[in-house]
């Protein structure tokens, strides 16, 4: 069995000139992996023990160069600083699988594989076409937010436009909402780093004693996260993602007042479509 060379013994040999700088830092990290009850670090597997110590080993080498014999041997001033380093690296450790498991957690909808379109055999049916073309071209600006490539295609033709004006079109409206647009996506990525924020909390205060100081800091931290979070959600529900009537006037060089009509007018036969029927 091979014998282990206590610390100050080791000191004495570096400070003669018997042994090298790095031997010394060597030995030392030997030393502390060999002896780890010694440094209270029980419950520490070897493989555990070897990554704190070489997170360590920045941290010992400038102990070593602060080091002044002033009662303490070397060896209980090496386990000071171990005892104390391995706290803060046990807190570090639990904080990043909170957060790395708070991450996962917030992201794993936005992963899920997701399921392939289906091949359709046969391609859509044209629409037909609309019996108040303005209306619902009109009806198609004031939706660009929610437009997609395929409805556009589908939706040229029925009120008798080029695909290609069409596009024109919306692109102008969007040119005219590229702010908001903008203001709108930045809200809702705030929204989920706010969401990941509580997550995050959420587990600190799962992972803390209910009897200890930190334990009510978290808790207030979490509860003005979630403040925080369903003040942007009411915000980010209250703004619109439509076009202004003002807006798809000036895209088609119409009055406000005849776009304000025309959805006046398709608003009033939606409402006589659902309407539901009287008995007789």
């Amino acid at each position: 069995m091979k014998t282990i060379v206590p610390l100050d013994e080791l000191l004495k040999q570096y400070i003669q000139g018997t042994l090298l700088r790095k031997d010394f830092e060597g030995r030392i990290f030997t030393f502390v992996l060999e002896n780890r009850q010694r440094f209270h670090l029980f419950d520490w597997g070897k493989d555990t023990c070897v990554d704190f110590l070489c997170w360590l080993y920045p941290r010992m080498s400038r102990a070593i160069d602060n080091y002044q014999e002033m009662g303490s041997s070397f060896e209980a001033y090496m386990a000071s600083i171990v005892y104390w380093s391995a706290r803060e690296y046990r807190s570090r450790e639990v904080n990043h699988n909170i957060i790395e498991h708070a991450f996962w957690e917030a992201r794993a909808e936005d992963m899920h594989p997701c399921e392939s379109e289906p091949d359709y055999l046969e391609p859509l049916p044209a629409l037909k076409p609309v019996t108040n073309p303005r209306q619902t071209l009109i009806l198609s600006l004031k939706s660009y937010f929610f437009m997609s490539e395929d409805y556009i295609s589908r939706i040229a033709p029925a009120i008798g436009i080029a695909k290609e004006q069409l596009q024109y079109l919306i692109d102008e409206v969007r040119k005219r909402r590229i702010a908001r647009d903008e203001e709108i996506r930045g809200l809702r990525e705030r929204i989920q780093d706010q969401y990941y924020r509580c997550m995050v909390f959420e587990k600190k205060l799962e992972a803390t004693p209910k009897e200890s100081c930190r334990y009510e800091k978290i808790k207030g931290q979490l509860e003005r996260a979630r403040t925080r979070y369903r003040t942007m959600k009411k915000r980010y529900a209250s703004m619109s993602r439509h076009a202004t009537n003002r807006e798809i006037a000036e895209v088609l060089g119409l009055s406000k007042g005849a776009v304000d009509s025309s959805l006046y007018a398709i608003k009033q036969k939606a409402r006589e479509q659902l309407r539901p029927q009287r008995d007789l």
